[in-house]
């Protein structure tokens, strides 16, 4: 081999040393970053049962980046106009309370994870009529210097078996 194609094949073989290592990270860290998503959602879920769908604002990630996929919608919304939707609905709840029925995540590097999995919602209007809900959701958290932010993802209503 001369000397050019040792360099070359040298030089691409540190390049994708060099990218594989970037966002490497072993078992332990992958289980604090676990943890550390779920304790977010657990807070997340707690603030709406405590100050309602405005709560969400401090979890949700106010970049360009953001967007979300809501339950109804066939497109992706901005953080603004999901900022809107909420603050809307916000008005008409007594009270709502969210938890996870299953929730896994899935580390993709330090700073950035998927995750997915079905939440039960108890839902008061301010006449006082209770509904309950079940949704699957989906998207991707990212890491910035104030925690865990919710980046993207997507939601649907799933219904109820119907009774046989």
């Amino acid at each position: 081999m001369d000397m050019k194609k040792l360099v070359l094949v040298s030089l691409v073989l540190v390049l994708l040393y060099a990218c594989n290592q970037t966002d490497s990270f072993n078992k332990s860290e992958k289980e604090k970053i676990i943890s550390d998503i779920v304790k977010m959602f657990d807070n997340y879920h707690n603030d709406i049962k405590k100050d309602g769908l405005t709560s969400e604002f401090k979890y949700l990630d106010h970049s360009d980046d953001f967007f979300w996929v809501p339950p109804g919608y066939k497109s992706a919304l901005s953080y603004d106009s999901v900022k809107n939707i909420l603050e809307i609905n916000a008005r008409y709840q007594k009270s709502i309370e969210f938890s996870w029925d299953t929730l896994q995540v899935f580390p993709l590097s330090p700073k950035i994870a998927n995750y997915s999995g079905i939440v039960n919602g108890t839902i008061v209007d301010n006449s006082g009529t209770k509904s309950s809900i079940t949704i699957i959701e989906s998207g991707t958290v990212i890491k910035r210097l104030n925690g865990w932010k919710i980046l993207n993802g997507q939601s649907a209503i799933l219904e109820p078996e119907p009774n046989e």
